[in-house]
């Protein structure tokens, strides 16, 4: 399945909307720029949806003012704690980034992501000569 590009316009409204912090850290995810609190995710892009992480508390607030949204990368595969933000809260900044600080608190409040342990490199074999 093909997935096609974020429009400029919306890198650029995501590029604006990135709060900053010694905890968060911008980086790709799904070949999307897309933002980390302590290695969680917490917002990002994917093709033209601008997703949030939120609470199950904040997500059935925010199903109740926005209707449901939830975000699906492939159809049927939703990933469960992220949504879609409405047309409505793109185009309002302050709505937007009172959203999005909630995202960024509930992802700060996660216990970090262990990274995992360097795997030993196996020794190659001796090749040796046929002599």
């Amino acid at each position: 399945m093909a997935w096609t590009k974020s429009p400029q316009s919306l890198i650029d409204l995501f590029e604006k909307s990135v709060p900053s912090g010694t905890s968060v850290s911008r980086r790709k995810m799904f070949g999307y720029p897309a933002a980390f609190a302590n290695g969680n995710l917490f917002i990002g892009l994917h093709q033209n949806d601008f997703i949030i992480r939120l609470s199950e508390k904040d997500r059935a607030r925010f199903s109740a003012e926005f209707g449901e949204r939830p975000f699906e990368p492939m159809p049927g595969r939703p990933m469960r704690e992220y949504v879609r933000l409405p047309g409505e809260l793109l185009t309002d900044p302050r709505r937007r980034a009172s959203w999005i600080d909630l995202s960024l608190r509930y992802a700060e409040a996660i216990v970090p992501k262990a990274k995992p342990p360097k795997r030993k490199q196996m020794p190659q074999p001796v090749k040796r000569s046929r002599t």
